[in-house]
């Protein structure tokens, strides 16, 4: 699968948030979005999975080669885009591994019995380092932030997209969590040949990844793009170079 962004202009209530933005990435590829607060970056994944709030008024996204604007969020997500959110909600009265079975059914990947799908969660939540309990409890209803993580790389480990949009995944994790999920995703990636988008504006769960292509995004825009060596430079300037351009 490609992913490609052309010309992208997104507005919220009359407001301008995306401002031409383009980007193009393919399935193996690991990408990093990095910006500061207020540049547009989780606009920009929500309106990737078509959120309804968020208007494009100019550009095109497309899936090899083909429109995907018009299409609703559950169609992209059955074309395998995945979204992890940067602040899971909480839907009470769903069981939380209900949700997963049938989720997982309705995008055909599990076809199994439920005694085998309950025995792979059992696996993947033993290997996320997660409460057995999460079985038996509501959709991230009393979750902590770093359960609510671990729950989402979960659901993308039984979803198994083509290409993962993911959010700030670090944010709200210690240092220990970090690398549990860093290394839940890299894993999952390696073994589905499964294309990563990483919207950040720390590098410290690149430290433990491995990204392809570094995209840094001000007021809207990629203004600058290039491997890891962006990183680095980051890290010692940080953002003030580009704000004040």
């Amino acid at each position: 699968m490609e992913l490609a962004i052309e010309n992208l202009h997104v507005e919220i209530e009359g407001k301008e948030i995306i401002k031409g933005l383009s980007l193009k990435m393919a399935q193996g590829e690991t990408h990093v979005i990095m910006g500061p607060n207020g540049s547009g970056k989780s606009t920009l994944a929500k309106t990737i999975l078509g959120h309804p709030h968020y208007k494009i008024t100019k550009g095109e996204i497309k899936v090899d080669g083909k429109s995907i604007t018009e299409l609703t969020t559950d169609q992209r997500a059955k074309l395998g885009l995945f979204l992890q959110f940067q602040n899971p909600v909480e839907i009470e009265g769903v069981g939380f591994v209900n949700f997963l079975h049938l989720a997982s059914q309705s995008m055909g990947v599990k076809k199994g019995s439920t005694k085998d799908f309950m025995k792979d969660i059992k696996a993947k939540i033993k290997e996320l380092k997660m409460n057995e309990d999460f079985i038996g409890r509501p959709l991230n209803m009393g979750f902590s932030g770093g359960e609510k993580k671990k729950s989402e790389v979960l659901q993308m480990s039984v979803l198994k997209p083509k290409i993962a949009i993911l959010d700030e995944p670090d944010s709200g994790l210690d240092i220990d969590a970090i690398k549990q999920v860093s290394e839940s995703i890299s894993k999952m990636a390696d073994a589905e040949k499964m294309g990563v988008l990483i919207i950040t504006h720390y590098s410290r769960i690149l430290s433990f990844m491995k990204p392809t292509f570094v995209h840094v995004m001000v007021n809207g825009k990629i203004v600058e793009e290039g491997g890891k060596e962006l990183i680095d430079k980051l890290e010692k300037g940080g953002y003030d170079a580009y704000l004040k351009v």
